[in-house]
């Protein structure tokens, strides 16, 4: 081995403990100065790395090593292996699904997370994590304009933080399928939670998880701009209570997630408050636009929900995971999860405690406060509007480009920051509906999106609005300026042209 080759620690070689700080510290600035070279030199990767399934495996090591290896060529194959392998999320070209964007500062808070090695699964546990987490869904619920008495916890995703809401229903309308299970319910009809049939696969995935079951979801039918219709929704739950089932949940969605539409949320609430109903609004996405007082039209209502989740790692550029549930009846939460064994009670303090794991399945919690708080500090609200504001005036630009221009059509209203739309050149105006119409239309956006996705500049995302094969371009990556907007709308056309001179764009 020369003198200038990587040392092992002796840690490594012959030690019963952690790595010594000495070295730790060297690693640690050498992990920082990969993690900033690499969000310095992001756009130089493909965003879709040109990889198939199964061929990344293969390059690595089939075996975990029997030796210790050093830091270094550790971190150098992060840099050989993984980076050119990720799908790079932190790419300002990243218009798919919806952005979950890394902040520095979130980058940070992760980092001091995982030194600090908190569980906020009691107060005693982490004192600190515990109490940060309350201060931190109060600044969120206080910038969000909701009223003092919601409160609420941080939870890993959407998808987390919506069972908790419809378990919690469950309690509420007196099933006690905590207690009891559902097959114990003296003299009750089968349960149904009613939502938008645009809402969220998650809501489902709720009823599977909680014993419900698929068929308990009642998908309620939406108008020409993908709303819920409130009017259907009583008509459902007229018709289920007249056939003895048990109607205990609505969910309302503000910012789908094919479309981003806007159920009418207040309309909604009257349903659920006529009805006894718990309500639940789905805000995951758009959440976080409420944090400008002058956008806050779409969630009128919301105030009067018993719940509602709102997803700080998509708009609000948090590193994953931090869903925000908010609650004006915790009460109810704990009700359906509160099992305190021997071993979990606290008995050595005076004053009340907030033990988090009572109010969610698991009983293990990470502490997603601190980044947060460090963020929110960093930013500042201002600094967070400014950055959405942004965000928002550049779907509203890339809306008009698109309408603009007679090849192409848009598919939906664009509320945030998502815009819904496909090429139809302009000599098909008018047969959109013919069979054979429809289904070219669906074949040559499929192929355009496909072509535009493997310049790796940027990466769009699909869905199906009316039967129709919808492109979309959701703009809320934190890196993202107007010059990456521009050249998503440079390449489409672009491709767009190249299928027009291939024949593609015509029917066959």
């Amino acid at each position: 081995m020369s003198l200038d080759a990587p040392r092992l620690d002796p840690q490594q070689t012959t030690g019963l403990t952690d790595m010594s700080p000495a070295a730790f510290r060297a690693a640690a600035h050498a992990a920082a100065d990969l993690i900033a070279d690499y969000l310095e030199g992001v756009e130089a990767y493909a965003i879709l790395p040109p990889v198939e399934p199964g061929s990344i495996a293969p390059l690595f090591a089939a075996h975990a090593p029997e030796g210790p290896e050093p830091i270094e060529a550790i971190l150098a194959d992060v840099v050989r292996l993984v980076l050119p392998n990720a799908t790079h999320w932190q790419h300002p070209g990243f218009f798919a699904y919806f952005s979950t964007s890394a902040s520095g500062p979130g980058i940070l808070g992760e980092m001091l997370t995982a030194a600090l090695g908190q569980n906020p699964m009691l107060w005693r546990t982490s004192p600190v994590g515990t109490e940060l987490e309350g201060v931190v869904v109060r600044w969120l619920r206080e910038a969000l304009g909701l009223p003092d008495d919601v409160s609420g916890l941080l939870t890993d995703t959407a998808s987390t933080s919506t069972l908790i809401a419809i378990a919690a229903s469950r309690e509420a309308a007196g099933l006690d399928a905590s207690a009891r299970g559902l097959a114990a319910r003296d003299g009750l009809g089968a349960p149904r939670v009613y939502a938008s049939a645009e809402a969220h696969s998650s809501i489902e995935k709720a009823c599977m998880t909680l014993g419900l079951g698929r068929a308990a979801l009642v998908k309620v039918p939406t108008n020409e701009h993908y709303e819920l219709e409130p009017d259907a929704l009583a008509a459902l739950i007229a018709a289920d209570r007249a056939a003895g089932r048990t109607p205990i949940c609505i969910v309302a969605t503000v910012g789908t997630t094919s479309s981003t539409s806007v159920d009418p949320v207040a309309a909604v609430a009257d349903v659920a408050a006529r009805e006894g109903l718990w309500l639940h609004v789905d805000a995951a996405y758009a959440g976080v636009t409420a944090l400008l007082p002058d956008r806050r039209g779409p969630f009128d209502g919301w105030e009067r929900a018993d719940t509602i989740v709102v997803n700080p790692h998509k708009w609000l550029f948090t590193p994953l995971d931090a869903s925000l549930l908010l609650s004006r009846r915790m009460d109810q939460l704990r009700a359906a999860f509160s099992l305190v064994p021997e071993y979990l009670r606290t008995l050595d303090r005076v004053n009340p405690v907030v033990d988090y794991n009572e109010y969610q399945p698991q009983l293990g919690r990470r502490m997603r406060a601190l980044k947060l708080w460090m963020q929110l500090r960093w930013f500042g609200l201002e600094g967070l509007r400014r950055r959405i504001a942004h965000h928002l005036a550049m779907a509203a630009q890339f809306a008009a480009w698109v309408d603009a221009d007679p090849d192409w059509e848009r598919l939906a209203p664009v509320p945030f920051g998502t815009v819904c739309f496909r090429y139809r050149p302009a000599a098909l105006a008018g047969r959109e509906d013919a069979p054979d119409v429809q289904a070219h239309l669906d074949e040559l956006n499929t192929r355009l999106m496909d072509a535009v996705n493997r310049t790796g500049e940027v990466f769009l995302s699909h869905t199906r609005l009316a039967e129709r094969f919808t492109i979309r371009v959701a703009i809320g990556n934190l890196r993202t300026e107007p010059r990456h907007v521009e050249r998503a709308w440079e390449l489409l056309r672009a491709e767009a042209a190249a299928l027009n001179r291939a024949g593609a764009a015509k029917p066959a």
